[in-house]
């Protein structure tokens, strides 16, 4: 048997000779070379039938087409016909659908995204829904837009340079009534009298009632040559400036000029190059993986992914894949839940214990997603203070423009303050949001027992906590599961599920549910301390405090660690949190794995001296009325007693580490914790550790998460480094059992497990 072909494209012609070619590829109708060529072939049947006038391109069920389908990358990159420079550019749009002899115009509808949306570009004209995301947010997978296919030369001609390159240099996409403003599309029409007037539009171009235009060879939007040249030298000059360890947005500069000072034509084949070299590097692959590895957590997932379907990198997953129709099948099963067959229960009402920053950010996520929420503290002040941020959330998301005055205030109307556990005999879901102290978390839940119904899922977002400890004191070990969120809250993608032995399927399965129309990514991960996220990222702060008191800087840590590509450098993220929980999280860690932490008194004795970090002004850094941080001279005074306290000596080696020496020295022992998170099947697979760093903890996601990061060194690297930084600064540095074995055979760290029965 022949394979199935991933899609098509169908035609059908009506009484009034307009060709209807419909792009078929569910869910989002992605373009997958076999839909290119079936769009091809139906394209040339309409030109050559004597009874065809015209043609409008449109997507199946409501969407033009979410783009090319990404798993086509791994074709391309191995060579053959369809991965032929110009191959779609030039033999697809150019010469067969603008270069036609009978006019076409694009019915768009829900998406038009990448090759999409270069479809829709091809096409003489361009009719939209109000509502349709339009867009090229292709450089958030390492490549140019438009897959080679245009989307630097036709986009600028047909909006202007400065928007073109807002659109794409951001990855941010329009709707069709702000495209229509822009020039992107000619009108826009409700859904139902898309295709109608696009049928209409498409006879009034051959009857040259409307103009016929070919956009690759517009100019009229284009600015002068040297208003051009000095609009993208200063997007060259940001581009640098903001990420500095990335080429290709300088290649996607670099080939619209190229277009717009030898024409479209040597622009379109500068592109078409432009994208096979980047189709092969390393930043290609590392965010090519964090696509598909996102989509494979555990939540539920479509099982076709679209080349733009990326939500995600959109406003932090302000949209769900749900809204983008992809199918609700699962493409990774979590053993013994999600292969199961249960269904989600439904959640009608959450309640949330704590107003502080986590349990506000908590409930500002629900309301946004309309799930009504109780909100419970131990007094009036604190319930009005959490209410406050509540209420401050939803007005940020007003001033930028995301909500109106109007529906913050309807949405804020799903919160309810209170002050005991009354409202509680009906809730579905109560998620504990207080202070890491063990023994009031063990009172709220053994009170918790007793007030809710017997249904209610019992979660804490305990970063560090073991559940089991939390859960002692009651009888309902079924019903309680972890739901850690990332401050703040409301804002981070990324959801722990986190299962003890104990916790029932259908829990998890709720709890999924609940995260994917929260917009978050959850991951499952089982019970230990740390979880998988901070467990993994505690030897982050401890290296950096080995390094320093044995003569490293503070501050060159810092920024080496940020020039790598994280959001701050370990001593500026101790500030952000405060020393406080600092403390308290670094405390769980030497109390759990005493034989591998760093045991540095740096920070207790700052804090004693009345340091805390960015709320007192002091930490590490000072900070001014604006929270900008700037070194502190008398730093060193409290580096020297945490040294003197240690008894260590300063190493020459360490006072001058290079930039390259730093970031393995704080890395490389992440690594081996993030091995052993996995060995003991806390993680399910090691790519749920990098979407975890990503997402968590702000790795950068260009190097493809910490383990994708990990293998592309090697094993044997990783482990000889450690054992010899281990043999000179002792057992903080010594290498797991799993990272040994791999490094002696060579194998990747992320390969499957061959053993070890998952904590899940």
């Amino acid at each position: 048997m022949g394979r199935t072909p991933k899609g098509r494209a169908v035609m059908e012609v009506g009484a009034d000779g307009v060709a209807i070619i419909t792009l078929v590829n569910p869910p989002v109708n992605s373009l997958s070379f076999d839909v290119l060529y079936s769009l091809k072939e139906v394209y040339e049947q309409a030109l050559r039938r004597d009874d065809v006038k015209a043609i409008v391109i449109t997507g199946a069920k409501g969407k033009f087409s979410g783009g090319f389908d990404i798993s086509a990358f791994g074709g391309m990159q191995a060579g053959g016909a369809a991965s032929k420079p110009g191959f779609v550019s030039v033999e697809i749009l150019t010469d067969t659908v603008e270069a036609a002899r009978k006019p076409s115009v694009a019915a768009i509808d829900g998406l038009a995204l990448g090759g999409g949306l270069e479809v829709a570009m091809a096409c003489n004209a361009r009719i939209s829904s109000p509502n349709a995301q339009l867009g090229l947010p292709e450089l958030q997978l390492g490549v140019i837009p438009g897959f080679g296919v245009e989307g630097t030369q036709r986009l600028p001609r047909l909006v202007g340079l400065s928007k073109a390159l807002e659109m794409m240099l951001k990855s941010k996409p329009v709707k069709g009534v702000d495209a229509h403003s822009l020039g992107l599309v000619d009108a826009v029409v409700a859904p139902d009298q898309l295709v109608n007037t696009a049928r209409q539009w498409a006879l009034d171009i051959l009857n040259c009632r409307r103009p016929w235009v070919r956009s690759l060879y517009k100019t009229d939007k284009l600015e002068p040559l040297g208003e051009a040249r000095e609009i993208l030298n200063f997007a060259r000059a940001q581009t640098r400036k903001q990420a500095p360890n990335l080429t290709h947005p300088l290649v996607c500069i670099d080939v619209i000029e190229a277009g717009i000072v030898s024409g479209p034509v040597s622009g379109l084949w500068k592109e078409a190059e432009a994208f096979q070299g980047l189709l092969g590097t390393d930043t290609c692959k590392s965010l090519v993986h964090i696509f598909f590895a996102q989509r494979g957590t555990s939540k539920i997932s479509t099982t076709n992914f679209s080349f733009w379907n990326l939500e995600h990198w959109w406003q932090l997953n302000q949209k769900s894949e749900a809204e983008l129709g992809c199918q609700n099948k699962p493409n990774h099963l979590v053993p013994g839940i999600t292969d199961l067959g249960l269904v989600p229960r439904r959640i009608n009402k959450v309640a949330i214990i704590g107003g502080g920053l986590m349990g506000s950010g908590i409930s500002t996520a629900l309301i946004l997603s309309n799930y009504p929420v109780i909100l419970k503290e131990v007094n009036e002040k604190f319930l009005q203070a959490g209410i406050g941020r509540v209420r401050a959330n939803l007005q940020s998301r007003v001033k930028k423009g995301a909500m109106t005055q109007e529906k913050s205030e309807k949405t804020l109307s799903l919160l309810k303050g209170v002050l005991d556990y009354e409202s509680f005999k009906d809730v579905d879901m109560v998620i504990e949001a207080v202070i890491e102290n063990v023994s009031l978390k063990q009172q709220i839940f053994a009170d918790l027992e007793t007030y809710c119904p017997p249904h209610c899922i019992l979660a804490s977002n305990t970063s560090t906590i073991d559940l089991n400890l939390i859960g002692e004191k009651t009888r309902s070990h079924d019903r309680i599961v972890g739901a850690h969120f990332f401050s703040p809250a409301h804002v981070m993608p990324l959801l722990e599920i986190v299962r003890t032995q104990r916790t029932s399927p259908q829990v998890i399965v709720d709890l999924l549910d609940v995260g994917k129309k929260i917009k978050k990514t959850p991951v499952v991960v089982g019970n230990c301390t740390g979880f998988a996220v901070n467990r993994m990222f505690f030897p982050y702060t401890q290296a950096a405090l080995l390094l320093v008191e044995r003569g490293a800087d503070v501050y060159k840590i810092d920024k080496a660690i940020t020039k790598f590509g994280m959001p701050m450098g370990p001593f500026r993220l101790v500030d952000l949190v405060g020393f406080g929980v600092a403390i308290a999280t670094g405390g769980q860690f030497v109390q759990n794995f005493p034989e591998r932490t760093n045991k540095s008194m740096l920070i207790p004795i700052m804090q004693e001296d009345k340091r805390a970090g960015e709320t007192t002004r002091k930490g590490f850094y000072l900070y001014d009325d604006k929270r900008k941080a700037s070194p502190d001279p008398e730093l060193k005074k409290y580096v020297e007693k945490a040294r003197d306290i240690s008894g260590v000596a300063i190493d020459p080696k360490l006072m001058k580490l290079s930039d390259k020496e730093i970031v393995e020295m704080i890395f490389f022992p992440v690594v081996n914790e993030a091995c052993r998170v996995y060995a003991e099947g806390i993680a399910v697979k090691a790519s749920d550790l990098d979407i975890a760093g990503v997402m968590g903890m702000g790795f950068p996601p260009y190097r493809g998460g910490l383990m994708f990061w990990a293998d592309s060194l090697g094993s044997k690297y990783i482990y000889s480094r450690l054992e010899e930084w281990s043999n000179l600064y002792g057992g903080f540095f010594k290498p797991c059992e799993y990272l040994a074995e791999r490094a002696a055979k060579g194998a990747p760290l992320s390969s499957p497990l061959e053993r070890a029965k998952p904590r899940l």
